[in-house]
């Protein structure tokens, strides 16, 4: 049996900061059907806060979703593509694709244990993806012993910087422990502290330190101010953008979809197939496994780093070995100016067969004139540090 929440195709939703956002001089835009804050007057420096400070970002547009029955472990192995049996003790996470029989990603997301016995968890997946995630999930559920319950009520908020969690933890002295305890990709349950729905964990998407918080919606603009008056600056989606990009990360619907495989996108470390676990697009993945090591035609993904002046945009064609014989093609499938590195950088889908020394151009203008760009691996920027020899 599954709780959904009634939504509206029509008008965009807000999330229980919209309010927050207003008074905080929010540019609003539609985004995923949600109204969320492009930015708060500058995306650079919204930007440049996270990467050398602390900043906050209102995610509760994300569908967070409750498993809980005797099948819930068995039916998550049935359903993702990376393992829960990696979670051993309660509050750990893992970051998993939702794969269709061909082995294209249905959805990227990350599933928490919620309790020792492996009976109950938590998932916490895209806004973008919310129907037809929901639609996988109960077409899995067939014959387990499973309830779904989604969480629309509830609220959150990532704090992310280099001093996010020093301070959060001078916001929150209470949690000052919890925080100083937890690892990369483990969250822990606050009802002890702050009482029922709140959770805390150390992930994020921006390629620093820092943690998101889980709070009933009723609790959102409180917390949203108190961090504000902490020093944390609020961030916008510009933001969000740049930091993700920096951190080679995917963003779903542009660098990844239900026609890319794992291995197409940087994501091949995610797959469980060691064991027999009978998941969705198993088969595929085997078979892509195998093509990727013998298949000229096969596809993966590399960064591009553009020092002459323009924007590398997403969409725009990737030549290889342009006007040779051995010239090839690809596609950049997010593109934008870092302003951390002070120029423009891509995530692009190229051969698997590219080689350090072939040329790679961009016909930035569509005019037959071509820019040189660099091929690097993922990510650009980590931790605030540039992570490629200039």
């Amino acid at each position: 049996m599954t709780d959904t929440q009634n939504t509206n195709s029509q008008a965009p939703q807000r999330t229980p900061l919209y309010q927050s956002h207003v008074e905080s001089d929010g540019k609003l835009v539609d985004f995923s059907g949600w109204e969320l804050p492009i930015h708060y007057g500058s995306q650079i420096e919204e930007h440049e806060a996270v990467r050398t400070d602390a900043g906050m970002f209102d995610v509760s547009h994300m569908v967070i979703v409750d498993i809980k029955g005797t099948d819930a472990k068995a039916w998550l192995q049935k359903l993702l593509a990376n393992d829960v049996d990696k979670l051993k003790t309660a509050g750990k996470a893992l970051y998993s694709p939702m794969l269709n029989e061909e082995g294209g990603i249905i959805d990227d997301l990350i599933v928490y244990l919620s309790n020792s016995d492996e009976t109950e968890y938590r998932i916490v997946s895209n806004a973008a993806t919310r129907d037809k995630d929901m639609a996988q999930f109960d077409k899995v559920a067939e014959g387990f012993d499973i309830s779904i319950t989604e969480r629309p009520e509830l609220a959150m908020i990532a704090v992310q910087g280099p001093n996010a969690v020093e301070k959060l933890a001078h916001t929150k002295p209470s949690w000052a422990d919890t925080l100083a305890g937890l690892k990369p990709f483990v969250g822990a349950d606050l009802t002890d502290i702050e009482g029922t729905d709140w959770f805390v964990a150390r992930t994020g998407y921006t390629g620093e330190d820092g943690v998101e918080v889980i709070m009933h919606g009723d609790d959102a603009p409180a917390f949203f101010e108190q961090l504000k008056a902490n020093g944390i600056k609020p961030a916008g989606l510009g933001a969000r953008d740049t930091l993700r990009m920096e951190a080679g990360m995917n963003l779903y619907g542009h660098d990844m979809n239900e026609d890319v495989s794992p291995y197409e996108c940087n994501m091949g470390w995610t797959l469980a197939l060691k064991d027999d676990r009978d998941f969705i697009g198993r088969d595929a993945m085997v078979s892509k496994r195998k093509q990727s090591k013998d298949d000229n035609t096969a596809m993966k993904q590399v960064g591009l780093l553009m020092t002459s002046r323009g924007v590398l945009r997403e969409g725009m064609e990737v030549t290889i070995n342009q006007g040779t014989d051995k010239e090839q093609k690809g596609i950049i499938t997010s593109g934008t100016f870092s302003p951390s590195l002070k120029n423009s950088i891509a995530i692009a889908r190229v051969p698997a067969t590219l080689a350090e020394d072939d040329n790679v151009q961009i016909d930035l203008r569509g005019k037959g004139k071509f820019v040189d760009v660099r091929v690097l691996k993922l990510p650009f920027v980590r931790n605030g540090k540039q992570q490629f020899d200039s």
